[in-house]
């Protein structure tokens, strides 16, 4: 019936008018400054009857503007539609924005398409050298504001003109036109405006270096994973998507980068090795700086963090408690509430108290009190034992409750059903359980700690957290609905987003730029931070529904030297001479 089912839908959709793939065109309406692209989409069963009902109502424009229409889910499918090229085009675009860079140039210099090393003259490589020398001499400043104050315009005379000398002291068509890519990718960057002006220095001071790697190793020019490109565009996604009015990235990350300018400096003759350890000295600063430096993250880093180690712990007790009682009688409410509600509790006191503190042990003492008042009790002496001691147990499981930010009507329902558990057990004919063995179960969870599975096994996924509202405040919110159905590339896509990247998020009727500052274990939490401090955290399926659905969108469309590839593209397509000249 329901394959049945399945295939009569389809079959309603086509004759709807929904097909497999759409053409966008004849839906979208034109505004002033939008480029409009037709866009074929794909779309799956769990995609058409939304899509149907999308294509009917929303009027699309493209390019920085957003849907006119929002149903229940039907402007984000639809906003998906346009969008969805971001995950398919990224790394195709790019390598093939640098296959049209290397056919143009290879028509006006044959030689250029050799992929074997060249080895620059000796003469050429000292005049790279006085280049170098003569731009530090330039840039070099004593304090941040006069390094503000050198002007772009500044900037790129000075670099043109060591182009022109450089360009003279060339001995092959190769290095003119080598010259000449690189300064043309240099003076698109340069021109960038969202690169504050501090760093912009920066920038400039690395076209002598990556010159020198660009004479000597021409794929740089063929592939994006060049570790030149990958600084330069590791580099400019942290700094791009501050405000623009601040010119200002911080001063932990401005001192970062200039000391991995200085560095590549120091050592000019190590081509890419150099590039790629600072490369990787840059990725493991970032780690630090977003977790102890950035004043914006570290708050929100810290937050995301306990979240990530109580959720770990919790999961690690309840599977011990598990264990524990698989062989004890015990009522199935109170099980639950063991499982579901104590294990948070009990990793609540370790993470705010310590495993071993006085508060940790009275919360897992309470849990050995419910599971032997649980028990049947055959005997009117035990009966009377629970009545006793079950005001001050309830008290101590509202206040464990209380420390792990459930809302006191939450705790009323759990007091509920406990009490109807424990008045079954009244009545329950099953055995009792053996003093020995709650005196076992008491030691186990004296020393549950040692017990507890590795963290590194942890699955944390939306089916084991189940409500994470508790964690939430001012600082920090928790992404638990909204998106789409994300497909295996959009989750592929979410574990291989970069911190400190920057990115616009739509929440909760917000739209606010974010920067991606932290990754949790196996990167199956995520945390973006506005430039405000504001925390937002995403387990990874919800942060592929987001990316699905087009509610969080890089800030850059492509990587910092592609951009500036396809500018410098537009450029010899319009005088290719200036190449050879």
């Amino acid at each position: 019936m329901v394959e049945e089912s399945y295939h009569e839908t389809n079959r309603w959709l086509l004759g709807e008018g929904v097909r497999p793939e759409i053409d966008l065109r004849p839906l979208i309406r034109r505004s002033t400054g939008a480029h409009v692209a037709s866009i074929p989409v794909t779309t799956g069963f769990g995609d058409m009857a939304e899509a149907q009902g999308g294509l009917r109502r929303a009027n699309v424009v493209i390019a920085g503007t957003t849907t006119s229409t929002r149903g229940a889910g039907v402007g984000e499918e639809t906003r998906l539609m346009t969008r969805m090229s971001n995950l398919a085009r990224t790394a195709g675009h790019a390598e093939a924005v640098l296959g049209r860079l290397n056919k143009l140039v290879g028509r006006q210099v044959p030689s250029f398409a050799d992929t074997a090393e060249m080895q620059p003259s000796t003469g050429f490589k000292r005049a790279i050298a006085e280049a170098q020398s003569g731009i530090q001499r330039q840039l070099a400043t004593t304090g941040r504001d006069e390094r503000a104050a050198i002007s772009t315009p500044a900037l790129l005379q000075e670099l043109q003109q060591r182009k022109q000398a450089l360009k003279e002291a060339a001995s092959t068509p190769v290095e003119r036109a080598t010259i000449e890519i690189v300064a043309l990718l240099f003076q698109s960057i340069l021109t960038e405006e969202k690169i504050p002006a501090v760093v912009r220095v920066w920038f400039a001071r690395l076209q002598m270096p990556v010159l020198r790697v660009a004479v000597s190793e021409p794929d740089f020019f063929a592939t994006t994973d060049h570790p030149a490109r990958k600084l330069i565009d590791r580099m400019g996604a942290c700094v791009m998507g501050f405000d623009i009015s601040s010119r200002a990235a911080g001063d932990a990350l401005d001192k970062e980068i200039k000391r991995v300018v200085q560095v590549v400096e120091a050592y000019p003759d190590t081509g890419r090795r150099v590039f790629q350890t600072v490369l990787t000295e840059f990725e493991r600063f970032l780690e630090h700086y977003f977790k102890t430096e950035n004043e914006a993250t570290r708050k929100g880093v810290s937050l995301a963090q306990q979240v990530e180690q109580r959720e770990t712990m919790a999961i690690q007790y309840t599977i011990e408690l598990r264990k524990m009682l698989n062989e004890v009688p015990v009522q199935e409410g109170v099980r639950n509430f063991l499982f579901h509600v104590w294990a948070d509790v009990l990793a609540t006191m370790a993470l705010k108290t310590g495993a071993a503190s006085d508060a940790t042990k009275i919360m897992k003492r309470a849990a050995a009190d419910l599971i032997w008042s649980a028990g049947a009790k055959v005997s009117r002496e035990e009966r009377a034992d629970v009545i006793r001691r079950l005001p001050p147990l309830l008290k101590t499981l509202r206040e464990g409750m209380a420390e792990a930010g459930l809302a006191p009507e939450k705790q009323d329902e759990h007091i509920q059903a406990l009490n109807d558990s424990l008045a079954a057990a009244f009545t329950a004919k099953a055995a009792a359980i053996p003093a020995e063995r709650l005196e076992e179960l008491m030691a186990r969870l004296e020393d549950l700690e040692e017990m507890l599975p590795d963290a590194d096994e942890m699955q944390i996924d939306e089916s084991i957290v189940m409500d994470l509202s508790g964690h939430e405040s001012t600082e920090l919110q928790i992404v638990t609905e909204g998106g789409s159905m994300p497909t295996p590339a959009m989750i592929a896509w979410a574990r291989e987003l970069q911190v400190g990247g920057w990115y616009m998020l739509e929440h909760r009727g917000r739209i606010e730029s974010v920067q991606l500052a932290w990754h949790g274990m196996r990167k199956q939490l995520s945390l973006f931070v506005s430039q405000q401090g504001r925390g937002t955290l995403f387990q990874q399926h919800r942060l592929a529904s987001y990316l699905q659905a087009g509610l969080l969108v890089p800030a850059q469309d492509e990587a910092l030297t592609v951009r500036a590839t396809r500018s410098a593209l537009a450029k010899l397509d319009a005088d290719p001479q200036r190449l050879l000249n």
